[in-house]
């Protein structure tokens, strides 16, 4: 296991498309390794996810996971999720703007329009095969993983780009307004 470098905006492979992978290739030490290597990379960086493509590896797998995480205490719990092919379709209309981050846009946040409900197929590390509903914060921290497998960066889901800010401005003059929004939105959906 180890900690990978987290690809920055700008770097081109951000910006590709990744492959999907077989049963059989999942299976290989190689990929066995880079999951556990996105584990720990995410860990170390103290994110709610991360993708594949952000250490450089274009195949469609992200881990997801959030326990205890103070970046992000408003987050409802998400145990460790590794997904692999991961399809997500909407389940309604429904959206919430969520302010995001991102491992691979260091020090910048801006809000982003993301679907409340939405279902998510994927397989686990050992290609189990999931179908699930995800729901609020949950379904935004999935949709964003995702996106990266598709070249998708927070940036461009940002739609008014006024709400740029660095995490310092933030916190110092958006955060606590955002955290009462998102917690009611939380206490609300569930998740």
């Amino acid at each position: 296991m180890a900690v990978r470098e987290i690809l920055h905006v700008g770097n081109p492979l951000l910006r590709e498309r990744s492959r999907e992978v077989s049963r059989a290739e999942l299976a290989t030490p190689a990929l066995q390794q880079l999951i556990d290597d996105l584990v720990d990379t995410m860990h170390a960086a103290a994110g709610a996810g991360i993708a594949a493509p952000q250490v450089g590896e274009l195949v469609r797998i992200a881990t997801i996971e959030v326990t205890n995480n103070a970046r992000y205490p408003y987050k409802p719990p998400i145990p460790l999720t590794v997904v692999v092919n991961p399809i997500i379709e909407p389940l309604d209309d429904e959206l919430v703007e969520i302010n995001e981050g991102c491992l691979s846009v260091p020090n910048m946040r801006g809000n982003v329009m993301r679907f409340v409900n939405v279902r998510v197929r994927y397989w686990d590390r050992e290609g189990g095969e999931h179908d699930e509903t995800r729901r609020g914060l949950t379904a935004g921290t999935f949709q964003h993983e995702c996106d990266h497998l598709d070249g998708v960066l927070f940036l461009d889901r940002v739609h008014d780009t006024r709400s740029l800010t660095t995490w310092d401005q933030f916190e110092r003059f958006h955060r606590a307004a955002f955290v009462e929004r998102i917690t009611a939105f939380v206490e609300r959906v569930g998740s």
